[in-house]
């Protein structure tokens, strides 16, 4: 029957559906080949979601997936800057466009495009076709350009944002006219995005406030002199014929030539003959599966491929019911909570996640618990929701009703989390576990899927559980900005009104015990259990403690730093402008562009300008005025005033605002799966990169500081990557050097220019000390060229010597980088795997890649000494009147009662140099110098 009244046709664009499958998901590489198919895995999901939720007396009986063909259309031949601005597609996204074509064929789904004209046109073009033809349209897309064709049975559906419908008033809302005026809206403010050039100077409300007024843009154009506004007016008048121009390239051609009719869209039930060998193919084993079961057939046998070591494929996961939010019981009494309560103690674990008011956990308060003890079945637990409307600004802060007393569910629930009989189990268990202690409860013991996947999954993706619940259970979890909000109107989780919040909390609780369910017995399965059980998890109580404790700041230290920044940059830029020959903006890469290379035409030491940035201007990175500063005084002031300024901004004056007005100490928050290599991240605030390597950076550690009767005390592993280097690469004269405690440096210097110690100069020494520490990272003879400020051929020759002295080293990476690229992957000295998924890539990756294989073992075997370190540190000191309150990379910080610093430095020096046995009994001794004072400048 031809296409008509009672037809309903789906229109999915194409692009919004890829662009939003490849940023949502982390890159995937399909194992036998490498080929990228991240972006074709969020496709096909997407579809498979679409085709299984469209059924119904709502359902479409016809439906096209639309695609752009090429990047040159009928617009580019009136416009040749239209879309000009544009970034390049992804390197890694090119070859899954075509997948994604295939794709839309194997779910038996219609794939339209068409040469010359753009996804749009097509889709405006199909829309009226279709409502002159008295049916219904829904355009599955986001995208505003689409706007001006809702309406007389035309509307949007943006899937991003749970299926919302955008009808005329949503346009209106978007736009401030409704759909037939959208046109002449983008026509004046112009689209940045695409090159639209539109009217200079006059955005979305404005210009929808004219077209109101004067009824439509022709009108507005002719009457253009009556504008009040005398910039408005002239921009009106001048800009006439490009805001002509802009009109036509806004306006979809609603009438291209299509070879293909509305009847040629009829849906079509997915053909297993088809679908299933395609999926097979993508190697996606998850869906292959889950798709062969909804269509009742076989699924295909799909090889491992998987690299040695590597997690298991996906489809290795249990049997499970699907998710679904209806199960989801939001618990209001005390009777049934205790049912969840005997039902965990049952089992022997419950899934367990908190719901606070903000992601500080000093700061945060608790608003409710979910839990989970098995697949299909979860629970809301809310305890201090506020109750909705109220007269004040944030609304009512009476508690809303039907919810437990908070100290009630806490006495509840407090014998099962810290039953050590009962398994809880988290995603960044460590947050939880540091609210729950705020309200006087110990979680304990733990399992943590989050370092589960960064035990077996390093370098392959992000570890968040979003992440993981779309990558391996095939499920997106619904995000938590459409709870909150964003901008000014964002609320916190307290506001959000019960019954939203139940789905979203006990989801979690879900996704989490089906994260573990499937990752558990991987640890076994790719052996990584021990650097689990050994490194990972018992790391959370030590560093919630430690982040718990905190450390003193000083206030006023770091208000006179800042006002000594303040005064030392006035300076800078006294000697700036006169440099310059005039004054200008010291914070803008622009006009410093302009006054190096534009008015002083100053050149690189190669005689070259440096590249110029996509919006044209000079690229003044601190690289380009390290450089620079060879040739001309003005960068390297520059260069001062910055670091000052970064010192002022990220430390003496933010620092300040991260002190807490409870106990008078920063409280920073380490990540435990942030770093591939295993290192620690610190955040909010970040005390690891404090930088130590000029005067004024080390001062900032003056204003970490003891309490009364106490002392700092830091204990430093001397040169630990150099002596893990020299035990992988077995260099015995490096071995040598540092088993008779010999300055390193000097050593290799010593070796490296046959020059005795005794007549070592600090210049040679220098030198020495810069190969070392580069070879380490896989540094270039660019590089060093660049650090020692020596010509390019005398650099690589100081490398060439090196691997000549030592010839383990070359050794060592070659042999490195020949593993990392047959196996995907390298590890530490401690079983610790770390993937190198772009090993074998082509291109500038791939020498990043290489060098970041070649250090991997070394870095993550020096973080994984230190935390097997921190691990056995409470259990050292326990006797001792001390706490471990900071690590930075090789370094722990103690404070610690005066009168007892010898001892914590002798019990604290033997955990850490001891702390690579029994499992890898080095070669070379492991050194922690020591150092005390009443502040962490003077420990360090």
């Amino acid at each position: 029957m031809a296409f008509g009244k009672g037809h309903h046709l789906h229109l999915i664009d194409g692009s919004a559906f890829i662009f939003r499958a490849y940023h949502a998901l982390p890159p995937l590489t399909r194992k036998s080949d490498g080929l990228p198919i991240g972006a074709v895995s969020g496709f096909c999901n997407m579809l498979q979601k679409y085709v299984e939720g469209n059924h119904g007396p709502d359902a479409p009986t016809h439906v096209a997936v639309i695609f752009d063909k090429g990047s040159h259309t009928f617009r580019n031949e009136m416009y040749d800057q239209y879309k000009a601005n544009r970034d390049e597609m992804p390197e890694d996204l090119r070859p899954q466009i075509p997948l994604t074509r295939r794709a839309t064929e194997a779910f038996n789904i219609a794939c339209k495009e068409k040469e010359g004209y753009e996804a749009d046109d097509i889709i405006a073009t199909l829309a009226v076709q279709a409502r002159d033809a008295g049916g219904q349209v829904t355009i599955i897309s986001s995208d505003k350009d689409l706007m001006q064709l809702v309406g007389d049975g035309v509307v949007m559906m943006d899937a991003m944002k749970g299926n919302r419908v955008i009808d005329r008033d949503g346009v209106f809302e978007k736009f401030g006219v409704y759909p037939e005026r959208v046109v002449d809206v983008q026509a004046l403010a112009g689209d940045s995005v695409d090159n639209v050039p539109g009217a200079p100077g006059i955005g979305i409300k404005t210009a929808a406030l004219l077209i109101n007024e004067f009824g439509s843009l022709e009108e507005l154009l002719d009457r253009a002199e009556e504008i009040k506004q005398p910039k408005r007016r002239e921009t009106l008048i001048e800009k006439r014929d490009q805001i002509e121009l802009s009109k036509k390239l806004v306006v979809l051609d609603d009438k291209t030539p299509l070879d293909f009719t509305l009847d040629d869209l009829e849906v079509r039930d997915p053909d297993p003959d088809k679908l299933m060998p395609f999926l097979a193919e993508m190697e996606f084993r998850t869906l292959t599966k889950r798709i062969a079961e909804a269509l009742d057939v076989e699924p295909p046998a799909i090889p491992d491929t998987t690299p040695e070591g590597a997690n298991p494929p996906a489809g290795d996961a249990p049997d499970l019911p699907g998710m679904d939010a209806s199960t989801y019981e939001c618990v209001r009494d005390l009777e049934a909570l205790q049912s969840w309560i005997d039902a965990a103690n049952e089992k022997g674990w419950v899934a367990f996640d908190t719901e606070t008011t903000s992601l500080n956990e000093m700061t945060a308060d608790l608003v409710g618990i979910s839990l989970c003890v098995e697949p299909g079945t979860a629970c809301y637990i809310p305890l201090t929701h506020k109750a909705e409307g109220g007269e004040g600004l944030f609304g009512s802060d009476d508690l809303a009703e039907g919810q437990i007393p908070l100290e009630d569910a806490l006495a509840a629930l407090k014998p099962l989390l810290e039953d050590p009989a009962v398994m809880k189990i988290g995603q960044n268990m460590k947050y939880d576990a540091k609210i729950m202690a705020r309200y006087g409860v110990s979680v304990a013991p733990i399992d943590d899927t989050m370092l589960m996947s960064y035990a077996m999954n390093a370098g392959q993706h992000s570890h968040g559980m979003d992440t993981l619940s779309e990558r391996y259970l095939g499920h997106t979890p619904i995000p938590i900005k459409e709870l909150l909000g964003s901008g000014k109107s964002q609320i916190t989780f307290d506001r959000v009104p019960i019954d939203k919040a139940t789905p979203y909390a006990a989801e979690d609780a879900e996704v989490t015990l089906r994260l573990w369910q499937m990752f558990k017995p991987q640890l076994h399965q790719v052996k990584v259990t021990r650097v689990y059980e050994t490194m990972e998890r018992p790391l959370v109580p030590v560093l919630a403690e430690m982040e718990m404790a905190g450390i003193k700041v000083d206030r006023d230290t770091l208000s006179r730093m800042s006002n000594a920044f303040s005064q030392k940059m006035a300076g800078l830029e006294d000697e700036i402008y006169e440099l310059a020959g005039r004054k200008f903006a010291v914070g803008s890469p622009k006009q410093i562009g302009e006054i190096l290379f534009d008015e002083l035409d100053l050149n690189l030491p190669d005689g070259k300008k440096p590249s110029r940035g996509k919006s044209g201007n000079w690229s003044t990175g601190a690289d380009i005025l390290e450089d620079l500063a060879t040739v001309h005084d003005l960068p390297r002031r520059i260069l001062d005033w910055r670091q000052l300024d970064k010192l002022k901004s990220t430390y003496t004056d933010a620092l300040q605002n991260h002190i807490n007005r409870d106990t008078g100490r920063v409280h920073t928050s380490y990540s435990i799966a942030g770093a591939n290599t295993g290192r620690l991240a610190s955040t909010d605030p970040n005390l690891q990169n404090i930088p130590i390597r000029t005067e004024e950076g080390r001062r900032i550690r003056e204003a970490f500081v003891a309490e009364e009767g106490k002392t700092l005390v830091a204990l430093d592993y001397s040169q630990i990557e150099l002596r893990i280097l020299a035990h992988i690469a077995d260099i015995q004269a490096l071995k040598d050097a540092f088993k008779d405690g010999q300055d390193i440096h000097a050593a290799t210097a010593s070796e490296m220019f046959n020059v005795p110690l005794d007549e070592m100069t600090p210049d040679v020494r220098r030198q020495a000390k810069a190969i070392n520490f580069g070879v380490i990272y896989g540094i270039s003879g660019f590089g060093l060229a660049r650090n020692l400020r020596i010509p390019r051929s005398e650099a690589q020759g100081f490398i060439d010597r090196y691997f000549e002295r030592f010839p383990g080293i070359k050794a060592y990476m070659d042999e490195t980088t020949e593993f990392a690229k047959k196996h995907n992957r390298v590890e530490t000295l401690f079983g610790r795997v770390i993937h190198t998924p772009e090993i074998n890539a082509k291109g500038p990756r791939a020498g990043f890649a290489k060098r970041a294989a070649i250090n991997a073992p070394i870095q993550g075997t020096a973080a994984d000494i230190i935390r097997r370190a921190m691990i056995r540190m409470p259990d050292a000191i326990k006797n001792l009147p001390a706490k471990m309150l900071l690590q930075v990379h090789d370094e722990l910080l103690f404070e610690v009662e005066k009168g007892a610093e010898d001892d914590l430095i002798a019990t604290a020096r033997d955990v850490m140099e001891g702390a690579a046995d029994p499992v890898v009994h080095l070669t070379v001794p492991l050194v922690a110098d020591a150092g005390q004072g009443a502040n962490w400048a003077e420990a360090h």
